[in-house]
């Protein structure tokens, strides 16, 4: 589905929604409220401008208050790789806009992640991910970091890499794979409206999170709420 066609199936009344340099922004009549919708479509690159541009806009709904829910649309590239933006500091950009979105949850605002293209990398990680809740739709493709990046890190060879992926989801890129490690908790079905989904995402939302667990339960992800779990034992204990 392309950003147009989610948004009208979103919004059947009519948005406020508009894209500008593949920044999205706005909002349109939810479940008799409101619904703040922000992303990246395009497959565009996330620098410190739009970083900052989006975390405007959540913390603009924050501020306003009343628990409107947040959807973060995305089909981006990874973060954008200049020296301008690395000089100025990204990693600290995207990390803001993270922390916006787990600010908004914390106060009230349910965020919602639908990944319906590409993203990879930081983009991914401080939009998708930092959401409460992350899903997505058929054709969507999703990586932390795709094969030939892992294979320049790693120095192994892209054919293992890929031979390996097969069996290891956490390692492979895909969102199958992402919903095998609890990333993505559901496929929406692009042939039912979006509206009627999303409010079932919402009303269906954990108190915590859960991604752990169902990775374990799906199993793509078999011992990392085991681990995650004892990380905290040790910190309780000092």
């Amino acid at each position: 589905m392309t950003l147009a066609e989610i948004l009208a199936s979103v919004f059947p009344e009519g948005h406020s929604v508009a894209v500008e340099d593949g920044l999205v922004g706005g909002e349109g009549p939810f479940r008799g409220g409101r619904l703040a919708v922000i992303g990246i479509d395009g497959d565009t690159a996330l620098g410190v401008d739009g970083a900052c541009r989006l975390s405007r806009h959540v913390l603009d709904v924050v501020r306003r208050g009343g628990g409107t829910p947040i959807l973060v649309v995305i089909d981006s590239d990874s973060q954008r790789m200049s020296r301008r933006d690395e000089l100025l500091g990204l990693n600290e950009y995207l990390a803001h806009l993270a922390k916006t979105l787990l600010l908004a949850d914390a106060q009230g605002h349910p965020t919602v992640g639908l990944i319906y293209g590409h993203s990879a990398a930081g983009a991914f990680i401080a939009t998708a991910l930092a959401t409460r809740v992350l899903v997505g739709l058929p054709g969507a493709n999703p990586s932390v970091m795709d094969l030939p990046s892992v294979a320049r890190v790693t120095k192994l060879p892209l054919d293992r890499l890929e031979a390996m992926a097969k069996d290891t989801p956490v390692f492979a890129p895909g969102l199958d794979n992402m919903v095998r490690t609890g990333a993505v908790q559901a496929v929406l079905d692009p042939n039912r409206p979006l509206a009627e989904q999303i409010a079932s995402v919402i009303d269906a939302m954990p108190a915590e999170d859960v991604r752990d667990r169902v990775g374990r339960e799906r199993g793509g992800r078999p011992v990392a709420e085991e681990i995650a779990a004892q990380v905290v034992r040790d910190a309780a204990r000092g």
